[in-house]
């Protein structure tokens, strides 16, 4: 039903904002926004607001939300700092490819390019990372300059949008009349009945084809049509980091992880194949480690969703641009069913040389940490990382069975991401386990957000392995810096039990893999936040490891 009235700027966001299907939104109040957030306490039924403890927080929170539900993420913020503050965050989801639309107050209009207090060109701040941004100036357009945030921001490849709203704005009175959400329309392809012909046809003659996938093929929703097209050509997968969980973990046709940090047997696939079947994935750096020496025996047919990424990393010969799930099922009647025994089997001695941890019980294990993780949390559970190695044995041993299952930052990489995007992640989904796994240098990061679990009652559990060092970076001194360990050994102090106490969450000390096991028991029936420290050694290592501008042939696993 359309309904004309006549309200303020603030009321027409909430308007607009309930009409695009938002619930949810995460933020900060400040003098620009007190408007706005009037306007959310007249509609606190219609909208709940999560206030963070810091702007950065909120927009992680966002992040977090939109990656676990695939909405968009809304994240609110004042001027000034306010909005300076949610740069990373913003910067993080354009990186990943993650629907958001940020909304920061700014001066009023007559005070705008005064230095007003407060003041600062956020949109000129925030261009080089957002899909587009808006500065609103009349009323009379922000409605409709909301609307189109929203419709940017989800449409095509999603990424952030920033709307900026002057304080003066938000007050002035206008007409409004609301409009239904329209529909969600896929995009229309860029791609011939040439093009596809020509790329089912590379598939179909192809004796050591491999398909490499991203998160693209997540955010598309075609995890099944990615199988479909694997068991129907017998063509085994592998995936980047931002790939975990769109095939389950104990998939026969899924090798895992390829890239620095993936298994061998993706690697020696992707080094002798002859196809190379790359579907929402960007050929990053940390899978393509060496550009001028990636599937060198290979053709590559390249499916992505933005023409920008084709032949941007590597040459390829065959291009289908489009949106992944459209593509495949375009695809898909053209590829014949097909087997590839001497492939395969290669494939299976290849296995026989994967880097297997060894186990322990009278002290902690990454590996063996994260596999207690996915055994007692469950397939429901939502597991999200900070950056560190960490992140890296998450992805390497979490068993993911689903897709937006496994949040993470990717293209950043940006440490203090975690616990904000678990918050996100379990208002969104408050029935399903939410596990923050990070290392003792990404928590003193963001610590500050247990208060905001604590606060609403967000039974995040928070994993730290604690090494006392930026393992990561400690990990690349060692093998490439002659273990000269500049400012990487932290050996914080913090007792994680008392902090958790202070916060008012339950906090755990562990040692052994069955004292980890019981205090995540715990936690996991606990009705709020934990904290469980993991002590582990401060010279475990992720591996195995190609080193930057490496190999296959340079691959490190001991």
């Amino acid at each position: 039903m359309v309904v004309a009235m006549k309200i303020s700027g603030s009321q027409i966001l909430v308007e607009v904002l309930v009409e695009q299907g938002v619930d949810t939104v995460f933020g900060y109040p400040g003098g620009a926004v007190l408007n706005i957030y009037d306007a959310l306490y007249l509609n606190r039924n219609r909208i709940r607001h999560i206030t963070t403890a810091h702007e950065q927080g909120a927009a992680h929170a966002a992040d977090g939300y939109a990656r676990a539900t695939g909405k968009t993420g809304v994240v609110i913020a004042t001027s000034g700092p306010g909005a300076t503050n949610l740069v990373t965050g913003i910067a993080t989801a354009y990186m990943d490819s993650v629907p958001m639309v940020a909304i920061t107050g700014n001066v009023s209009t007559d005070l705008i390019g005064r230095d007003s207090f407060q003041e600062v060109y956020i949109a000129g701040i925030t261009m080089p990372i957002t899909k587009h941004n808006m500065v609103v100036r009349r009323v009379e357009e922000l409605a409709d300059t909301l609307r189109e945030a929203f419709r940017i921001a989800q449409s095509g490849r999603p990424g952030p949008v920033l709307v900026d709203i002057p304080k003066d704005i938000t007050a002035a009175m206008c007409e409004f009349t609301n409009k239904p959400q329209p529909a969600k329309q896929k995009p229309v392809h860029r791609y011939t009945r040439e093009q596809l012909q020509a790329a089912a046809e590379a598939i179909n003659r192809s004796e050591k084809p491999i398909i490499y996938f991203g998160g693209g093929v997540a955010i598309s929703g075609a995890g099944d049509e990615l199988l479909a097209l694997m068991k129907k050509a017998s063509i085994l997968a592998c995936h980047s980091m931002m790939g975990t969980g769109v095939l389950c973990y104990d998939e026969p046709m899924n090798l895992g992880m390829v890239g620095m940090h993936g298994r061998v047997t993706s690697s020696m696939a992707i080094e002798q194949c002859d196809l190379l079947i790359a579907i929402g994935a960007r050929f990053s750096d940390r899978v393509a480690t060496n550009k001028g020496h990636f599937a060198p025996h290979a053709e590559i047919l390249h499916i992505d969703i933005d023409d920008a990424e084709i032949n941007k990393n590597v040459p390829i010969q065959y291009s289908l641009v489009g949106d992944v799930e459209e593509v495949l099922q375009d695809l898909l009647p053209l590829v014949k069913e097909n087997d590839h025994p001497a492939w395969m089997e290669q494939i299976e001695q290849w296995k026989e040389t994967d880097y297997v941890p060894q186990d322990a019980q009278d002290h902690l294990k990454p590996h063996q940490i994260m596999e207690i993780i996915a055994e007692l949390a469950g397939p429901e559970a939502i597991l999200v990382t900070d950056v560190g190695q960490h992140q890296m044995w998450a992805a390497q041993y979490c068993k993911r069975t689903h897709p937006r299952s496994f949040l993470t930052s990717g293209g950043l990489g940006t440490m203090g991401f975690g616990y904000g995007a678990a918050i996100g992640a379990q208002v969104a989904y408050p029935e399903r386990p939410v596990v923050h796994i990070t290392g003792d240098g990404s928590f003193h990061m963001n610590l500050n957000e247990l208060c905001t679990t604590v606060s609403y009652g967000l039974p995040v559990i928070t994993v730290v392995m604690n090494n006392t060092v930026l393992g990561m970076v400690r990990q690349w001194q060692t093998a490439f810096y002659e273990k000269r360990y500049s400012n990487t050994s932290l050996n914080r102090k913090t007792d994680y039990v008392k902090l958790a106490d202070a916060f008012g969450a339950q906090g755990y000390h562990t040692q052994t893999p069955e004292q980890f096991r019981v205090a995540l028991q715990k936690a996991l029936e606990h009705k709020g936040p934990s904290v469980i420290e993991c002590l582990i050694d401060k010279d475990e290592r992720v591996l195995p490891m190609i080193p930057p501008g490496g190999t296959v042939d340079d691959i490190m696993v001991d």
